[in-house]
């Protein structure tokens, strides 16, 4: 597997990004439940469940190991629950926010108690098919940076930072022997993804990121387009000047060609979501748009100020590309920008998500439903601090929560990627509409 921005690090449960769980969450680590392709949770590490209100009962299978032999019981399930309850710094730590209870009832029964309301209780449910419902065990949160254990298909065989995870396939797998080995590679240019799948170094690229090679591929080569949880978003550190003015955010929003970013950055196939952070397929996604473009707006907004920016943009090729068009379009109602580019992951982490030491940037945040992360938090990168909301997501009102969250303009999603997709001759197996975090390599065909 080919792909671009490489993970960190491995362990997922102290810092955000979506590359150390896309790598490691369906392949080393699994879930109590797990999200089919509608969106809907079904059956998994946990055979069934029952609900009663609030509270989920959980029947656990009987014959799933972790891969040094343990076997996988309610004990380990609770032990997860509470991990990211009291252990875990990374934001979506707050999906795990609503349980109050958790109860083994026997070896491979499970009782949690959810609190919030049926809405809370579903988005519970779901996250639960996400790397916060990943399942550990005591013996493993020691070397979670090294060698994460799980009850998934493969072991992480090599971690080389910013060059490939190679993983070893087990034969005790309790779903079966799985039938090779695998590896993501990770590559700086889309370029050389798409020559390491024309030489035969790599059979799939997943998540490429120049729509403009597509047109000189050679023929046996498949191309698959699908949607993604991926809202490339324009941030605003919100308690920083001059973004701690809405209005000056607002006009940022008006400022902004969303169309022309889609047709040059992704040849027009990628979703314009009307600037809202959350895509298409989430069940409150409003369907308006809250920002047209318009730059006179905009230039209103700034009633005559010419605000200083900078904007700190990730060395990815969708950003930079992205940047130079919001250079222009800020430029042309009256912002004075600068554009300061960071090596991603390492120096964006540090001195954006972490340091909070930027004004603006933009990233694809491509975890799952990941609004309360994003807004919930004002201790969060994006620095947004409204108490309504934060009472709006808790109560369950995804939908009040997100149209405030656009009034304010605390951020703008410029586009929902697309996941466009390439297969070697005979390779198949993968399905490209992205639903949640993980990437299932033990689900490829060759």
């Amino acid at each position: 597997m080919a792909a671009s921005a490489a993970p960190a690090g491995l362990d997922f449960t102290t810092t955000g990004g979506a590359a150390a769980p896309q790598a490691l969450v369906g392949n080393v680590y699994e879930t109590l439940v797990r999200i089919d392709a509608s969106g809907t949770p079904e059956p998994f590490l946990a055979r069934s469940w029952d609900r009663d209100g609030g509270a989920f009962t959980f029947h656990l299978r009987d014959d799933v190991t972790f891969a040094n032999g343990k076997p996988f019981t309610a004990d380990d399930a609770a032990f997860s629950i509470h991990y990211v309850q009291d252990e875990w710094t990374n934001g979506l730590k707050a999906q795990m926010a609503p349980v109050s209870g958790v109860e083994v009832l026997d070896e491979h029964t499970l009782r949690v108690r959810v609190d919030g309301g049926t809405a809370a209780e579903d988005a519970w449910l779901w996250s639960m098919g996400t790397l916060t419902g990943a399942m550990m065990t005591p013996d493993g949160v020691d070397d979670l940076a090294t060698a994460p254990l799980g009850t998934g298909p493969y072991t992480v065989q090599r971690f080389d930072v910013g060059e490939q995870i190679q993983f070893a396939a087990r034969e005790d797998y309790w779903g079966g022997p799985v039938a090779r080995d695998a590896a993501i590679r990770y590559f700086d240019d889309p370029v050389s993804a798409v020559n390491a799948l024309r030489v035969g170094d790599a059979d799939v690229v997943w998540a490429m990121q120049a729509p403009q090679l597509i047109q000189t591929l050679p023929q046996d080569i498949r191309v698959e387009v699908g949607t993604t949880n991926g809202e490339v978003l324009l941030s605003m550190n919100n308690q920083r000047a001059p973004f701690d003015d809405p209005d000056v955010r607002r006009a940022v929003a008006y400022a902004v060609d969303r169309k022309a970013i889609n047709e040059v950055v992704y040849n027009g196939l990628a979703t314009d979501t009307g600037g809202v952070p959350v895509p298409p397929t989430d069940p409150w996604f409003p369907g308006r748009d809250y920002y047209p473009f318009d730059p006179e707006k905009a230039r209103e907004l700034l009633a005559g100020r010419t605000p200083d920016i900078t904007i700190t943009v990730p060395n990815l090729p969708y950003a930079q590309e992205a940047s130079e068009l919001l250079y222009s379009q800020l430029r042309d109602v009256g912002f004075r920008v600068r554009l300061e580019t960071v090596e991603f992951p390492a120096v964006w982490l540090n001195q954006v998500l972490k340091g909070h030491d930027y004004q603006s940037s933009l990233v694809a945040h491509v975890e799952p439903r990941d609004v309360p992360m994003l807004f919930a938090d004002p201790d969060y990168y994006l620095g947004y601090d409204n108490a309504a909301v934060r009472e709006q997501i808790a109560a369950g009102d995804m939908a009040g929560a997100i149209d405030q969250i656009m009034d304010d303009a605390a951020a703008l999603t410029l586009v929902n990627a697309p996941n466009i997709v390439l297969f070697a001759p005979g390779v198949h197996g993968l399905d490209p509409n992205v639903v949640t975090d993980s990437l299932r390599l033990n689900e490829v065909e060759k």
